[in-house]
């Protein structure tokens, strides 16, 4: 018999729940939210699976990945889509849930998330790292900067090794200062390390990428551009079309008209609704 399984994720536990064809409940459980727990109840409650549903969520790419690896045939549904559905439910549960998600793989009325590799989620997580780590650094500079203009003090343009030096010059002699700043200073300091360690990887990565040097050859793209650009795209085969990649998802310089003056605006290179 052909057995339809929905998947209701926690960080601890999943609520599992089986229907048939007609979409009555067959089996239902909770075991742990790891990939062989789940795989190991469905083998052996549902040996028949047809579709496995699982929600778009923090652990949706691991779980998709691990089981999909085991075999199984786990789809991903957008989270959204699910509440519209769920919502019609008078007792919000996550047993209730597992079984509307269940019945939604059973009746087929669902539209499929692309999920990405990991390797793709691991591109992302270094620069959105990097990009933390930058903003961390600039916070810190901006607060300096403020601190010491209350004093009458303006460290102005700093670029490189310019803006601690002059820094470290407008605290000397002044200890209520020094107190304050200099925490702030050692900080930067050490945020800065790890930015150039950041861009070391960064650069290593677009280096060794072939695609991504490909990328780099548009004016305009550098190596953090052409890396989130792939890493968003991920699977060029998910697009039917090319204009439905472009026009949110152009890697190029993006260009305005006003008139018959044409100008260069920014870098687009948006996200794509995926998981």
């Amino acid at each position: 018999m052909e057995y339809y399984v929905g998947l209701d994720v926690s960080l601890k536990h999943t609520s599992i729940c089986v229907v048939n064809p007609t979409g009555s409940i067959v089996q239902e459980g909770v075991v742990d939210s790891d990939p062989e727990a789940i795989a190991l109840f469905v083998r052996s409650r549902a040996p028949g699976t047809v579709r496995i549903g699982i929600e778009t969520g923090p652990t949706t790419t691991w779980l998709w990945t691990e089981l999909n690896r085991l075999g199984l045939p786990v789809i991903c549904i957008d989270a959204r889509h699910a509440k519209a559905v769920l919502k019609m439910q008078i007792n919000k549960s996550d047993r209730n849930d597992a079984a509307g998600i269940a019945r939604i793989m059973q009746t087929g009325w669902f539209k499929e998330v692309r999920v990405k590799d990991l390797d793709s989620h691991a591109v992302k997580a270094l620069l959105a790292s990097r990009a933390l780590m930058v903003k961390i650094k600039r916070d810190l500079e901006n607060q300096i900067r403020g601190l010491l203009k209350n004093f009458g003090l303006v460290i102005g343009r700093g670029k490189f090794n310019v803006f601690a030096v002059r820094a470290a010059e407008l605290i000397d002699n002044r200890p209520e200062l020094i107190a304050a700043v200099r925490p702030l200073l050692e900080a930067r300091n050490a945020i800065e390390q790890q930015v150039d360690d950041l861009n070391r990887k960064v650069h290593k990565l677009a280096r060794h990428d072939v695609q991504v040097r490909r990328f780099m050859t548009v004016p305009g793209v550098g190596p953090i551009t052409a890396l989130c650009f792939k890493a968003t795209i991920d699977d060029p085969t998910r697009f039917k079309r090319l204009d439905a990649m472009l026009p949110g998802k152009s890697i190029g310089p993006a260009e305005s008209r006003s008139a018959v003056t044409p100008c260069c605006a920014c870098i687009c290179s948006r996200q794509p609704a995926c998981c």
